[in-house]
């Protein structure tokens, strides 16, 4: 990330196919790869062609995506037939409330974000700083405590052997499969499911009615994979806020008020937009398609780079700068394609509650602190640029109220000493 960014590689790429669209038109345009051929998208409608075209005749089960995530979901939902998909993504759907903008455990979820943030600004107070290794290790107890519950807070065992099997997913079929540890990583997931912890996504594993080849413990990981990109975004996301002051007190100011936090989720959805996570969209074809340049067989692969789309200046006026209202008015499927969390059938299913997640403890960060970033690639006096490494950017923290007192919360959590209320005032409760 630290070379990416020195080169700014993102924004490298959307000039060169910037060029390309210039010279070929509206595309695709099909580009030789060391070993095979990609197909780019250039064009808007054809990138809501192939996303609204998944799974047939756009699959998302990727070549790539196969033999990385195989690694640790070998039946997970992304790489599944389209048979297994239809049972798998209804699964994933039901326990990820992938319909609501709030789902249904959003008071525990909350509780969690607030508390894990708490313990984050202790840390800032006691060293004056907040750096990445502080905030990531903080974003990882909210992830292992949404997910599978109270009891896996410091279960880094179980997200060091999913870091191990993700390193060896990242070379494909260049690395072999360490069976022993998918075996072992996938074992302690299906015990958080057999515990079922309430409040947990993991409690909802345990009691959703599952098809019976659906696997449900193996949807788990990508939902760990997921949680993880938004923690890049959400560092950013900071960082954009410390760097808008006027954003950051807008942010602040629903706080109390909103349940689903649109201004905050605006800010992280910017981030993404800005800096994607998951920049390159992957599809194979699975029949013959047939475009205005020509005609591309089966089993070719089609790619939609995300930054081309939301770095564009010839089409987005707000293209380099931070825009949260792009995100607070109503979109349309025939917009110009801003796809942070894909969209279509292939959509992501926790895109929600992830955002949710995020939002909260982003929140809870800024309700009563400012922010001066003092490390990192962004500056007032130049653009935002189009690759951010969210590793080196390194914040000091200002308190100018009381932080409200998490004993005062004890009382309306059942009388159990340390447990927070579920959430904030308007929040619904787990039903």
């Amino acid at each position: 990330m630290a070379l990416a960014e020195r080169i700014d590689a993102d924004t490298r790429a959307v000039r060169h196919l910037t060029g390309l669209r210039e010279r070929y038109g509206a595309g695709p345009v099909r580009i030789r790869l060391p070993g095979r051929q990609v197909t780019v998208v250039l064009s808007p409608d054809h990138v809501h062609r192939v996303l609204d075209g998944t799974p047939r005749p756009f699959s998302a089960a990727t070549r790539e995506k196969r033999a990385a995530l195989a690694h640790f979901q070998p039946e997970g939902l992304l790489i599944s037939s389209p048979a297994e998909r239809a049972h798998r993504r209804t699964f994933n759907e039901a326990v990820l409330d992938t319909g609501s903008p709030v789902h249904r455990l959003a008071g525990p979820v909350g509780a969690v974000a607030e508390e894990e943030a708490d313990a984050l600004l202790a840390g800032v107070h006691r060293t004056g700083r907040l750096d990445w290794d502080a905030f990531g290790a903080a974003w990882w107890r909210v992830v292992r405590r949404v997910v599978l519950g109270e009891g896996a807070r410091e279960d880094h065992a179980l997200t060091d052997d999913l870091r191990r099997l993700r390193r060896r997913g990242n070379f494909s079929l260049l690395a072999p499969t360490s069976r022993r540890v998918r075996e072992r990583f996938l074992g302690r997931l299906a015990r958080y499911v057999e515990i079922g912890e309430p409040g947990s996504l993991a409690g909802l594993v345990a009691s959703t009615p599952a098809h019976p080849d659906t696997v449900p413990h193996q949807q788990m990981p990508q939902w760990l994979f997921a949680f993880d990109a938004m923690s890049w975004a959400a560092y950013r996301a900071l960082a954009l806020l410390a760097m808008h002051p006027g954003d950051l007190r807008r942010a602040r100011a629903e706080l109390p008020l909103s349940p689903d936090l649109p201004y905050t989720r605006a800010a992280l959805l910017e981030s993404l937009r800005l800096w994607p996570t998951t920049p390159a969209i992957l599809r194979d074809t699975t029949e013959e398609t047939t475009w205005e340049s020509g005609t591309l067989p089966a089993g070719a692969s089609v790619l939609v780079f995300a930054p081309f789309f939301h770095r564009d200046a010839t089409r987005l006026d707000e293209a380099h700068r931070f825009a949260p209202e792009l995100w607070l008015r109503e979109r349309t499927a025939d917009d110009w394609p801003l796809v942070p969390f894909s969209a279509g059938p292939g959509m992501c299913p926790g895109r929600n509650l992830v955002l949710l997640t995020a939002s909260v403890l982003l929140g809870r960060l800024v309700e009563q602190h400012d922010w001066e970033l003092v490390r990192g690639g962004l500056a007032r006096s130049r653009p935002l640029p189009g690759t951010l490494d969210p590793f080196r950017l390194r914040f000091c923290a200002r308190r100018f109220a009381p932080v409200r007192s998490v004993a005062a919360d004890v009382a309306a959590a059942d009388g159990h000493p340390g447990r927070r209320a579920a959430g904030r005032p308007g929040w619904p409760t787990a039903g």
